[in-house]
């Protein structure tokens, strides 16, 4: 397994990407890029194209059209694990743990399935519920964590696959706004921290605003709008999409 050096930055190009189901464009010609180090939020109503396009990114669909490129390599139509092993990793809007390990055994699977030996695994993974604050719950069965634990342990597991890009898919998903605030404070480290680049899918726009640097905004799979949050808050396009006249 490549090793991801945090000291070197990488880059994913995201390149006129495009996804058809029926002959409906759930994806359409859509084009961004993310450094490591960055936050990008990836926003727009229901339906939009944003849970398509992550599983595009990651294998799990094939894209019709486009290109997904890690430093220049391209990705598009590859498989997951190679999109894992290249160094994009992800959470689901559904949480998918495995209920009957324990909370520290998730977190080893992440790493050992990136080639990491089971002791190097078990560094990693008690160093990432430290992190995440949920070290004490490490010998826990993954189904007995309270749900905002849940989410925390979901992304600890995607950073023990040691990743260059972290895409999450509605992370606050069923959370209070304490958790979310929490789950804020954690996300926004990351980058930083690991050399990381972060994808973020939110309905949430409180805390997406305050997060992200960046907004691309997706409505019927095209991009309508990408800029700071200050800018596309004040988009008409983007307020009679997604934001409404209130924002």
């Amino acid at each position: 397994m490549e090793s991801h050096d945090p000291e070197k930055a990488s880059m994913l190009e995201i390149r006129h990407l495009a996804k058809s189901f029926a002959g409906l464009k759930a994806v359409d010609d859509v084009s961004f890029s993310l450094e490591t180090g960055e936050i990008l939020g990836l926003i727009g109503p229901n339906g939009s194209g944003k849970t398509t396009l992550i599983n595009v990114v990651t294998g799990l669909l094939h894209a019709d059209s486009g290109s997904v490129l890690v430093d220049g390599t391209e990705l598009a139509r590859k498989r997951p694990h190679v999109v894992a092993r290249a160094g994009i990793a992800r959470t689901f809007q559904t949480i998918r743990l495995f209920g009957e390990l324990t909370v520290l055994e998730n977190v080893e699977v992440g790493a050992v399935s990136q080639g990491m030996s089971r002791s190097r695994a078990v560094t990693i993974a008690r160093d990432l519920l430290e992190e995440m604050g949920i070290a004490e719950w490490g010998s826990y069965l993954a189904r007995e964590l309270p749900f905002g634990h849940q989410r925390k342990l979901e992304i600890a597991r995607a950073l023990a696959m040691n990743p260059k890009f972290l895409l999450l898919d509605e992370p606050a998903a069923g959370l209070n706004e304490d958790e979310s605030d929490l789950l804020l404070e954690l996300l926004r480290d990351i980058p930083s921290r690991k050399r990381v680049g972060l994808l973020v899918v939110e309905h949430d726009m409180r805390l997406m605003m305050s997060l992200c640097a960046r907004l691309h905004v997706l409505n019927y799979g095209k991009t309508i709008a990408e800029g700071t949050p200050a800018e596309v808050r004040a988009n008409r396009d983007v307020v009679t999409a997604y934001l409404g006249s209130t924002a």
